[in-house]
């Protein structure tokens, strides 16, 4: 016969098991970074202080991992022509950034542009708002700086998407869209593999993105939203900057109280859907 203490430790466990495959899929991992909570450093080390902060959000671009990171100029920075060693996108998220070759007239990105930089071409960054702020992704590294002398052509062509020229979709073959005041748009992969897309949070959304990706990054490019996820206690405000991963399948939870639109920069595998 079982004694009582034995039914009762039965009974608590089968209560644990039930709720945790209720709230929780085995291997899924959430992490959520605030802005404010970011450690920063500098992008090149050897020039110190003259060189863009920088603050890897994802990865270490100091090895030959994938790497997202922060990037942060001061007004009027203007790097001399270099190149790297890796190709690099990048998101503006706050201020005015340029990247072009060295000769070429500035063209300036407002927030939510985008730009691809190939490695081993020529080229030079400037900022020019009172802050500057950007969205940094590398597919392996480490992230180096080069001089001029060694450049050469890894067969990619650079690409300058000022915000004005992006296409915003209801919805797509891509990432199934099925809430209203909600747009995406889609910036470079696919999500049969790894590709990047923006969403659009219109004021007063109000929603969730299900994933079921082993790769899931989102940064938040524009605006501020509320977060809330089942392993977090309470929602969290995430502003311009802020991060947020999955691995497995996964929904995030979003709400946008602010006045304003809020953008976001998702890195996945897989597609999302969006309710």
């Amino acid at each position: 016969m079982y004694s009582r203490r034995l039914i009762l430790t039965l009974f608590l466990t089968s209560a644990a098991a039930l709720a945790n495959a209720d709230n929780h899929n085995a291997g899924t991992l959430v992490k959520v970074m605030s802005i404010d909570d970011v450690e920063w450093g500098y992008l090149n080390p050897l020039r110190g202080v003259l060189s863009p902060g920088a603050a890897d959000l994802w990865g270490d671009r100091t090895t030959g991992t994938a790497t997202g990171m922060l990037v942060r100029f001061k007004k009027g920075f203007e790097s001399p022509p270099h190149i790297h060693n890796i190709t690099y996108r990048g998101v503006v998220i706050e201020g005015v950034m340029h990247n072009d070759d060295p000769t070429a007239a500035k063209m300036w990105m407002p927030p939510g542009s985008f730009w691809t930089q190939p490695a081993g071409e020529d080229h030079t960054t400037a900022a020019d708002g009172e802050t500057n702020l950007i969205y940094l992704e590398i597919d392996s590294g480490p992230y180096l700086v080069k001089p001029s002398a060694e450049q050469f052509d890894n067969g990619e062509r650079p690409l300058n998407l000022h915000v004005d020229n992006v296409v915003w979709l209801e919805n797509s073959d891509l990432h199934k869209i099925n809430a209203d005041n909600v747009q995406a748009t889609h910036l470079w992969g696919s999500s049969a593999e790894t590709g990047g897309s923006m969403i659009k949070l219109g004021v007063g959304f109000e929603g969730e993105l299900t994933t079921e990706a082993s790769e899931f990054r989102a940064v938040v490019i524009g605006g501020e939203v509320s977060y809330s996820a089942r392993d977090l206690d309470g929602a969290k405000t995430l502003s311009a900057g802020s991060y947020i991963e999955s691995t497995g399948a996964y929904t995030h939870r979003f709400a946008n109280d602010s006045d304003d639109e809020a953008t976001i920069y998702i890195r996945t595998n897989s597609a999302y859907q969006l309710n």
